[in-house]
């Protein structure tokens, strides 16, 4: 028999990096509709990717408007999760004077490194949560300042895209602690903005939005957004917190030593805490998701997008779409790729170095090696860099004893596998759920009062396979890992100097002979 729908459906919001996803949920967990819409994000010079928050926006309203027209069930809520460290500048309107800055935009790399170079950034690091990283809007504040000055002193107000969004849907300017804990800018022991870092950034809190719990709910729409997505005006909307939290909550991973492990175009790993804190040398990141809920975890760039750039490097042979045939490559070779270490950072790397300076590189390699050892060794570097990651969780002082894992890599039998030899852990692998908009519609339904708390996802989330390491397997890849986190620091006065010798290199095509 299916299952029986629930009184009380929720639609979560999710707005990523490249794409809004909208699902919407009962309180049974089952989803009874959905939509996507793309974006693009813009890179017009070297280290910026920025996007028109108004086109993220139109999104977001097309992407409710559609799922409020597929269901035959009354909408109890909207719930918002979103892509963390944004950072839009607005006008007294509220109009966007500035694209919205993401996570991947670079521009603020040297005034993140000065921030980490100095004493107080580590202190500021363990304080607000956020890594001293061109990822984090605190920087990016700076390089406004220095390069934008203008500009800079014209800003009202500094957002995230979804306290943005939130601000055009429903007439409020609020931003959620989950977000605010991803900014820089927010002692999160205090959940109140930090001293020292507004006046590093050279803003004051009047700059920045209201700070609410990601429980908090708004009293409904304007008329336009109303007849837009064709909601009643009273529609609640629960403000909701970052994706990355969410994800946790999306695969049950809710409870203290329940790891989120995800690899998509880049990768992530977080543990859930009750009280907020990071390791003593700031390898990992912690962001709220409810006052008594954390998570702290740490981000790679390089996930599957490594195995896309195997396959157009490698082997074009094979064509665009090729990860299944590029895995099928991958599996002739052993494991640990014949002594073959590959260090991923085709987009430099966030944890737990958080460092925009490192660059690829493949160490080991012999006249024996062939195609196959290269991809298997870009797909084992992608996995060997969650293993640091995990280190450091753990020596921030969490147990681990649950992994659950997502994300495209997830379809590949071979991605699995390595993920848990590498890992040397048991690895489950949840059926369904779309991570953080699910998340979003639980959190949405625990603060309208539909479901008793968050803690129903663990219950909620079907666990379609679990993988466990192959000791032979687990033990090699044991032996390379010290090797691999060596390889970073050995590397980094090579890194320094190819930035350096990086401007005066050609970029463009080879003379021919």
């Amino acid at each position: 028999m299916p299952p029986v729908t629930l009184p009380g459906v929720v639609i979560g919001v999710d707005i990523g990096t490249t794409s809004t996803k909208a699902n919407a949920y009962d309180t049974s967990g089952r989803q009874l509709a959905s939509h996507l819409a793309d974006y693009p994000m813009n890179n017009p010079q070297p280290g910026y990717a920025e996007q028109d928050p108004q086109l993220i926006l139109d999104a977001v309203l097309k992407s409710i408007s559609m799922v409020v027209a597929e269901l035959a069930v009354p909408v109890s809520g909207l719930a918002f999760a979103s892509a963390m460290h944004s950072l839009i500048g607005l006008n007294p309107a509220g109009d966007p004077l500035t694209p919205s800055l993401t996570w991947a935009d670079s521009r603020s790399t040297r005034q993140a490194e000065r921030l980490r170079a100095v004493p107080s950034g580590l202190a500021l690091h363990r304080r607000t949560g956020t890594p001293m990283h061109p990822m984090s809007p605190l920087p990016k504040l700076l390089w406004f300042a220095e390069q934008e000055p203008k500009l800079f002193e014209s800003v009202v107000h500094w957002v995230g895209i979804k306290d943005w969004v939130l601000l055009r849907l429903c007439d409020t300017l609020v931003t959620d602690h989950s977000i605010a804990s991803a900014t820089g800018l927010l002692d999160i022991h205090r959940l109140e903005w930090d001293s020292e870092a507004l006046t590093i950034a050279g803003i004051t809190a009047e700059q920045l939005p209201r700070l609410v719990a990601t429980t908090t709910v708004l009293p409904g729409l304007t008329p336009q957004a109303a007849a837009i997505t064709e909601l009643p005006q009273r529609t609640p909307v629960v403000v909701g917190a970052g994706d990355g939290p969410l994800a946790n909550l999306g695969l049950g991973a809710v409870h203290p030593g329940m790891v989120a492990c995800s690899i998509g175009t880049s990768g992530a790993m977080r543990v859930m805490v009750e009280r907020p804190g990071v390791d003593p040398l700031g390898g990992v990141f912690c962001y709220a998701l409810t006052e008594h809920r954390w998570v702290v975890g740490g981000a790679i760039n390089n996930g599957g997008i490594v195995l896309k750039w195997a396959g157009a490097a490698l082997a074009p042979d094979l064509g665009e779409h090729s990860e299944e045939d590029l895995v099928a490559v991958a599996a002739r070779a052993p494991v640990g790729s014949g002594g073959l270490i590959m260090l991923p950072y085709l987009h430099s790397e966030r944890a737990p170095h958080w460092s925009a300076l490192p660059r690829g590189a493949y160490v080991g390699l012999t006249h024996a090696h062939r195609r196959e050892h290269l991809i298997r060794a870009a797909m084992e570097g992608v996995c060997q860099q969650l293993a640091l990651v995990l280190t450091s969780v753990r020596a921030a002082g969490n147990e681990v004893n649950e992994i659950r894992a997502s994300g495209g890599f997830a379809r590949s039998g071979l991605w699995r596998q390595m993920l848990a030899d590498v890992l040397g852990l048991p690895v489950s692998f949840p059926a369904g759920h779309e991570g953080s908009s699910f998340g979003a519609a639980l959190l949405g339904m625990q603060a309208l009062g539909l479901i008793p708390s968050i803690d129903v996802a663990a219950d909620l989330v079907r666990i379609e396979e679990t993988v466990r390491p192959d000791p032979a397997a687990a033990a090699t890849y044991a032996a390379l890992l010290p090797l691999f986190a060596e390889l970073y620091e050995a590397l980094v006065p090579a890194f320094t100097s190819m930035r350096r010798l990086a401007p005066g290199l050609p970029t463009g095509p080879g003379t021919p002979m």
